[in-house]
């Protein structure tokens, strides 16, 4: 089993000389097991260890027995160990979890604590921290999450690196450790909690499992695990092939102004496969959001239909992210709180207003932001504001155009549509500021007045 153990880690790079590894240790079979043989190897390859035991404050005699016991099994080998201690029941009050997970995220806490703290007193290569899942732990997970709904990660199994963490026992079962126990005479703890039918995992490891190996194939397990790696190799191969669509295409998060930040999806990701799509999107929430913990496949799922809609779509997702249905485009948008809630009261530029006679054969320049009119022809006071329903302006020729159709028209995406203003004859809008103005106000043979209408010194930049 060592020389097993050892290939595994040679193969995956988990250890290597001059390295340092914390080594969590819990007691119990598996963790015993883990320290017998990196303790063996750790003379053999040249790295330093250190134990860490997590003392969970729950079981009562029986987590003070494991503790005592990690650290008279440390002491009598010379290895370095450290016994922290944790309200783990408090943790999962607060947290609002069970304390099974309360536990799990309180000891990777802790452990990366004191990985922080030996690369900071100790400069040198980073500290890795191994435990001790095994391979019928894999097996365990992939099943565990196929009964709650997972994607391809989810079924890849348990991964041999993540991060600083190192997994060196996932190459053998739980009946080979029991085995090298016995055979070397090592003692350890056991934990009644696995026993209980309280925790989900332990009914997949003590009833579903031995049922699935006794009654369809008694090498289920091993099945198992095996499709789990082709499925892990198919993740990483999408995942990679994800990055370099997103790559290709120069896409990237975009900030306006520090209050948005964006990514702007060319509609030809509609052409690709569903599969890759969801892993570009999954992509892109996670990087507006900073985590994939509360990534769901239905947001992917949402995304895809509005993809695949219509023009002005809208897909609120979690934590102040929205999706967008653009022409030619979709957008992911992530605002801050702030500018959320002022967003639906953007503010209107201001318009300076200058009144003077026509001279004679006077010519007025191309300006985006200043613009001149038949004042003449305004019958109501002017209004500066966004647009509303019944707004319409004056085509060549004499015919009308609502406003909404004619930024339809112009591709003006639907998410801007309500910051673009208007300078506004009632409903008769003389101008879309920043776009056109109507043929009815245009100066004429007979404009005898002129009304100047300029934008901020000149300049607009609206929302």
């Amino acid at each position: 089993m060592k020389t097993k153990v050892e290939k595994f880690i040679a193969m995956n790079r988990l250890i290597e000389a001059g390295d340092r590894v914390i080594a969590a240790v819990s007691g119990g079979a598996d963790s015993v097991c883990l320290l017998s043989i990196l303790s063996w190897m750790s003379g053999k390859i040249g790295f330093s260890i250190r134990a860490i035991h997590v003392h969970h404050g729950l079981r009562g005699e029986e987590a003070d027995r494991d503790a005592e016991f990690t650290r008279a099994f440390c002491e009598s080998r010379g290895i370095p160990v450290c016994i922290l201690y944790a309200d783990v029941r408090g943790y999962a009050e607060s947290r609002g979890c069970s304390e099974e997970e309360a536990g799990r995220l309180v000891r990777y806490e802790l452990l990366e604590k004191e990985a922080d703290a030996w690369e900071r007193k100790e400069p040198g290569k980073s500290v890795k921290i191994a435990v001790a899942h095994h391979g019928d732990d894999s097996t365990e997970t992939i099943l565990y999450n196929l009964f709650r709904g997972t994607g391809l990660l989810g079924l890849g199994g348990i991964r041999p690196v993540r991060g600083r963490i190192i997994r060196p026992l996932l190459c053998v079962e739980r009946e080979e450790i029991l085995t090298y126990l016995k055979e070397n005479a090592l003692d350890y703890c056991q934990d009644s909690t696995n026993l209980s039918m309280l925790y989900t995992r332990n009914r997949i490891r003590n009833e579903i499992l031995p049922l699935i190996e006794e009654k369809v194939n008694p090498r289920a397990g091993e099945h198992i695990r095996q499709a789990g790696e082709r499925i892990r190799q198919a993740d990483e191969f999408i995942r990679k092939a994800a990055a370099e669509w997103m790559e290709s295409r120069e896409i990237r998060m975009l900030e306006e102004n520090g209050r948005e930040k964006f990514f702007l999806l060319p509609e030809e990701l509609e052409e690709e496969p569903e599969i890759l799509q969801a892993y570009i999107l999954q992509d892109i929430l996670a990087e507006l959001t900073g985590t994939r913990r509360d990534l769901t496949a239905r947001h992917v799922e949402r995304l895809q239909d509005l993809l695949a809609g219509t023009v002005g779509r809208r897909a609120d997702l979690s934590d102040g992210v929205c999706a967008v249905r653009e022409y030619h485009a979709l957008r992911l948008i992530r605002r801050d709180r702030e500018y959320v809630e002022t967003i639906a009261e953007p503010a209107a530029p201001k318009v300076e207003f200058t009144v003077f006679p026509r001279e004679k054969n006077s010519e007025f320049p191309k300006n985006q932001y200043t613009k001149w009119f038949d004042y003449d022809k305004i019958k109501k006071i002017l209004s500066v504001r966004t647009r509303r329903t019944g707004d319409f302006i004056t085509l060549a020729g004499g015919g009308k155009k609502s406003v909404k159709a004619y930024m339809i028209d112009e591709k003006i995406p639907a998410s801007l549509r309500d910051s673009v203003f208007l300078l506004a004859d009632g409903s008769h809008v003389l101008w879309i500021i920043g776009y056109r103005i109507s043929e009815y106000y245009k100066i004429g043979p007979q404009t005898k007045t002129i009304l100047q209408a300029q934008i901020n010194g000149g300049e607009y930049h609206g929302r």
